[in-house]
């Protein structure tokens, strides 16, 4: 008995033990699954199963412990207590928005947004990674004003839904929309808000409004008081974290002014229009900068960041402009619908003329000048047109067209000081007026050609004529000339015949005392070569006797004058023989011996 009672007391003692095991591990177990762990890189989203107290209508999330999505998350680490049979916890991984981007954010829950807006209003959420805060400080619910620019964030996505470049797709966006909005060097960025207070009905676009970061706190621009549409405000350049559900913007280039011009700037915004032109100018106005009207202070060569969606800027040359009245245009082409004009004269002819006029603007005057006709072409075709064209019209009145060609320069002048003083009055100077080429009617032209050609060939006639008469008078005073030549050559001959007479004269005499003192001299000579010879004779003949001496001297004259004795040829005159033909033949023969000798000799 004892040993059955043992056995039973021994085995109720291990069922004991055995379910005191299962309780404990049943109790390890359960404690164990209410523990949760979540990662670095990870957000518990909690969702409570059942609970007393349920959601109100139309919410979400919990903020009270009541069953469904709650607000608060699980950070990084090991939480205890959410037991598997009333939680269910959701890990998530964080939000990685890239550098150069941003990420919109939706809001599942909230308070109901306004009608008049389209975007929920920004509230201290710590950027949308503390819900409660999100929902009890009244956000709302639908797209967000805020952003999330570059980083990481542990958003509870249950309440909000994070788009990004990667997710942009998923909600009919493009990935380029969500980078930072990038307003190139030398553009200006034009902003057009989507979401704001209704623009007033006297303005076409938002005013300016202070404090936004060029449109970077959405909030800020709506407290503000900032109206949806086209905005005053411009973004320069530069990188700029925008909304895109918020702000459009559109670059366009910023106004540049070049050398030799002055920007006259008509602003369509701004203040109250306020005229500061003064008494004096009555045919428009000016406003200061930043008033609604045309700007008094012009924009002077450079570059400027201007919104030229609600301003207008004229450019007007401050250099010296030449219009043209004829068929040629300049450059600056505002006189493209100038033409010749066409006048009427005095004596009842249609002719054309080609007018330049030039004209200078000053810079401090362009204002002025834009106020009264709104461009420079309006000056051309409103202003200049009718004022140079009435003019000569009127003027050609008084004068015919021949009066009109040969006085040209004084209507010049008088054009020019009629002109100087009518443009004047606009605040636009007149440099010069300068009549061009004038057609007159063709056959005027003829008439006044042939008339010319006549009065040119009786001047011809005149001047050959007159040139006849000194050519008469030349040859008459050359006639004189001649004659006079001859009257002083016979006088010269006279002159000379008697200088060479009284020559000769002097000659003749010196001639005839030389010949006089020479025949003294061959006397006297004479007489010594007769008297040696005398006396020679006398010597001789006392030595050899007179016949003997006499001889002697015969026969050396004979030798000095090689006097012939014997003769060359001896002809003969005997008979039988032929004496004549003898001596001819003689002859002959010495003269060819004589050439022999002459040819020898050379």
């Amino acid at each position: 008995m004892k040993t059955i009672l043992l056995a039973f007391s021994v085995g109720e003692f291990g069922i004991h033990v055995a379910w005191y095991w299962w309780l404990l591990g049943m109790s390890v177990f359960v404690l164990f699954s209410s523990f949760v762990l979540i990662r670095e890189r990870q957000v518990g989203i909690v969702i409570k199963r059942f609970a007393a107290k349920s959601l109100p209508p139309g919410h979400l999330l919990a903020l009270e412990g009541e069953a469904g999505y709650q607000a608060d998350t699980l950070a990084p680490g090991l939480h205890f207590g959410y037991w598997p049979w009333q939680y269910r916890i959701i890990k998530v991984p964080v939000i990685v928005v890239q550098q150069g981007e941003i990420a919109l954010v939706m809001a599942a829950d909230g308070a109901a947004m306004p009608s008049e807006h389209i975007l929920g209003k920004r509230v201290e959420c710590d950027n949308f990674q503390d819900a409660r805060k999100f929902l009890l400080y009244g956000g709302e619910k639908g797209r967000q004003l805020g952003i999330l620019t570059g980083g990481t964030y542990r958003i509870n996505t249950a309440l909000f839904t994070i788009i990004t470049s990667v997710t942009a797709h998923e909600h009919g966006m493009l990935p380029e929309q969500l980078l930072l909005q990038r307003v190139e060097s030398d553009m200006v960025g034009i902003v057009t808000a989507l979401d704001g207070q209704p623009i007033a009905a006297s303005e076409i676009a938002g005013q300016s409004i202070a404090g936004h970061d060029s449109f970077q706190n959405a909030q800020a621009f709506l407290d503000g008081g900032g109206s949806r549409g086209l905005q005053e405000q411009i973004i320069l350049s530069g990188a700029w974290n925008l909304n895109p559900w918020f702000v459009q913007v559109e670059q366009v280039p910023m106004v540049q002014i070049p050398i030799g011009y002055v920007g006259v700037v008509i602003s369509f915004v701004g203040k109250a229009h306020e005229d500061v032109s003064g008494l004096d100018f009555k045919h428009g106005d000016l406003v200061n900068t930043g008033h609604k009207g045309v700007w008094v202070t012009p924009l002077y060569p450079g570059k400027h960041p201007l919104n030229t969606r609600v301003m207008k800027v004229e450019l007007v040359p401050t250099t010296n402009i030449v219009l043209n009245w004829a068929n040629r245009t300049e450059a600056h082409n505002y006189d493209s619908k100038l033409q010749s004009i066409t006048v009427r004269s005095k004596d009842g002819f249609a002719f054309n003329l080609d007018v330049s006029q030039i004209i200078h603007v000053g810079a401090l005057d362009a204002p002025k000048v834009i106020s009264r006709v709104g461009s420079m072409q309006n000056l051309v075709d409103h202003v200049l047109q009718p004022i140079v064209g009435n003019y000569f019209r009127n003027s050609a009145q008084d004068f015919t067209v021949l009066d009109f060609l040969s006085a040209r320069s004084h209507r010049q002048l008088d054009a020019a000081e009629h002109i100087r003083a009518a443009i004047g009055a606009y605040d636009v100077q007149a440099i010069d007026t300068l009549i061009g080429d004038i057609n007159p009617p063709a056959e005027l032209m003829t008439t006044q050609t042939d008339r010319k050609i006549a009065e040119e060939q009786q001047k011809t006639y005149e001047t050959q004529r007159a040139a006849q008469e000194q050519r008469q008078q030349l040859v008459r005073q050359t006639s004189l000339a001649d004659i006079q030549q001859q009257v002083v050559g016979a006088e010269q001959g006279v002159n000379i015949a008697e200088l060479k007479a009284n020559a000769s004269v002097k000659h003749a005499t010196g001639e005839a005392e030389a010949i006089r003192l020479r025949a003294i001299g061959e006397a006297g000579a004479i007489r010594a070569t007769g008297d040696a010879k005398a006396q020679a004779y006398r010597a001789g003949a006392e030595s050899i006797g007179v016949q003997g001496y006499t001889v002697m001297q015969i026969m050396q004259i004979i030798g000095e004058r090689n006097v012939r004795i014997v003769p060359d040829v001896s002809v003969s005159g005997t008979n039988g023989s032929n004496g004549l033909v003898d001596g001819l033949l003689g002859i002959l023969l010495r003269g060819q011996n004589n050439e022999q000798k002459q040819t020898e000799k050379n």
